[in-house]
């Protein structure tokens, strides 16, 4: 595990209580094939974010897409850890027109790369008047990490980078999570991007509530995307719901069995609910296992 810029640890001021409680979940949110999505705009989502990580508050950001939903929905334990997660973002077009749908009102798509991007200009806006919020990122591998550093030196100067850790591919030892969440404690982020892919990052985001004095957001893909190792969808083809095929051509052997498993019963799941206006909350696992 590798790490870099470690910064000695200042403390912030806590804001009031009714300051931090004013995203309402139940309000904020729509059931989802059984999961609450936030219904908020990207924009809201962004300023909901930057509130937390101003006050170092320890809350976990799942950035939820189909292939995340169904892995809860055959999953229990996995399950839960959606249901307690803080925000669940509309990553997935699929998700974003479920909730247009359901609460009859435009609903942005927050993306991964839309909320690090999102994060990395309000904080860079922020730093040119005070003091803001540090990011650290934690997972993938080194060389996306440190095209990731090489990019936000140049497009976000102000923006402070924290630390940096990647994984090693096997599971942290005790003593090495616990040299990792003191790390982070003691670097003063108010924001830790995890890469570490689902359903990975989402457990160990889950596992350290509580522990890293930070807003966790898992990533997934967003790292190389950033780092410029993998391309991104054109806006034109995003907006039509399609950057899940231009992904599948770019990694057919990584993505097409995921595809074809998760999008089918996806789609059902969700028809029902859409048209029977079935809440799915207490609905039996159901999978095609011959897909």
């Amino acid at each position: 595990m590798e790490s870099s810029r470690s910064q000695e640890f200042i403390p912030v001021n806590i804001p009031s209580a009714s300051a931090l409680t004013d995203f309402n979940k139940r309000q904020s949110t729509q059931n989802v094939i059984g999961f609450s999505v936030c219904s908020l705009s990207l924009e809201e989502h962004l300023n909901q974010i930057l509130k937390w990580a101003e006050a170092r508050l320890s809350k976990v950001v799942c950035v939820a897409n189909v292939h995340m939903l169904m892995e809860g929905h055959w999953h229990d334990d996995f399950s839960q850890i959606l249901k307690q997660a803080d925000m669940l973002t509309p990553d997935g077009m699929p998700l974003a027109w479920m909730v247009s749908w359901l609460r009859s009102k435009q609903q942005d798509r927050v993306a991964g790369m839309d909320l690090l991007l999102g994060l990395c200009q309000k904080v860079q806006q922020r730093q040119k008047v005070q003091q803001t919020v540090k990011f650290f990122f934690v997972g993938s591998t080194p060389d996306v990490l440190s095209r990731m550093e090489a990019r936000l030196q140049r497009d976000f100067p102000l923006v402070e980078i924290a630390g940096i850790a990647n994984f090693p591919f096997r599971p942290l030892t005790e003593e090495e999570d616990q040299a990792l969440v003191k790390q982070i404690n003691a670097s003063g982020a108010g924001i830790v991007f995890v890469s570490l892919g689902c359903p990975k990052q989402e457990r160990w985001m889950n596992e350290h509530r509580g522990k890293v004095r930070a807003v966790m957001i898992g990533l997934g893909g967003a790292f190389p995307v950033f780092a410029g190792k993998i391309k991104r969808a054109p806006a034109s083809v995003r907006k039509l719901g399609l950057e899940w095929l231009y992904r599948l051509v770019q990694e057919p052997g990584r993505l097409w069995q995921r595809y074809a498993s998760t999008i089918p019963p996806f789609v059902f799941l969700a028809m029902r609910q859409a048209f029977l206006r079935d809440d799915l909350q207490h609905e039996p696992r159901w999978r095609d296992e011959n897909l």
